[in-house]
């Protein structure tokens, strides 16, 4: 497995987002300008086929970035492909100086991220009919 960076978003990154948040999921504002600008991470497995993908950018504050649409393929979860990707998202956030990161979890996802030492702050927000919640991590 490998993982790529990206600037903007690849087409490999907006198919598998669309596949997961907007056919499985039913999300209807998943693209948006924030994919020109941001570093999107894709992770490809040993045949070279992209299975995962997240993206970060800087947030209004200083020193602080946001890690977001990470999407992981319905037939490659529960393989640790989330946790690497955010690793690697870290460690590029810690390389360019950034202090913390966030993130805006789906709330049935806020425990995956609560491994990897997140933690929850601020209140439960609904994301087009699905609730979400602020996490936040020092690095």
């Amino acid at each position: 497995m490998r993982v790529e960076a990206f600037q903007p978003a690849p087409s490999q990154a907006l198919e598998i987002r669309q596949k997961v948040f907007v056919e499985e999921q039913g999300f209807q504002n998943e693209f948006d300008d924030i994919d020109l600008t941001a570093v999107h991470f894709v992770l490809f497995d040993d045949f070279d086929i992209p299975v995962a993908t997240c993206r970060v950018f800087e947030s209004d504050r200083k020193n602080v970035y946001i890690l977001g649409r990470l999407a992981v393929t319905k037939e490659n979860r529960g393989r640790n492909m989330g946790s690497l990707l955010v690793e690697k998202a870290e460690e590029y956030i810690k390389k360019i100086g950034a202090e913390e990161l966030r993130l805006h979890s789906q709330c049935r996802a806020a425990a995956f991220y609560e491994k990897s030492g997140y933690i929850a702050f601020g209140e439960v927000e609904d994301d087009e009919g699905c609730p979400h919640i602020w996490m936040k991590k020092r690095l």
